[in-house]
């Protein structure tokens, strides 16, 4: 099964990267650990919506596969909700 990541997510992603970089050259920097960690936190937020939306449109594709297949879509539903959960 081939999954397509839209430029949306892919866009959402390269930020993130941009995010972590920037809290390295903090790192380097010596800034104080309150600036270090809020910027990790902000990346933290930034990859659950990326998380979050990853699992959203491809789990509808699973979903609308197993249907046309003729099975029960209920265990794709629970493993993308534990995924999330565990994510946290």
């Amino acid at each position: 099964m081939d999954y397509e990541y839209t430029d949306e997510i892919k866009k959402r992603l390269r930020r993130i990267e941009g995010q972590v970089r920037g809290v390295l050259r903090l790192m380097e920097e010596g800034k104080p650990c309150k600036d270090v960690v809020s910027q990790i936190s902000a990346v933290r937020n930034a990859s659950d919506k990326a998380l979050a939306q990853i699992v959203a449109e491809n789990l509808q594709k699973c979903i609308m596969d197993e249907q046309e297949a003729g099975r029960d879509p209920g265990k794709l539903v629970q493993e993308a909700v534990e995924l999330l959960v565990k994510s946290r």
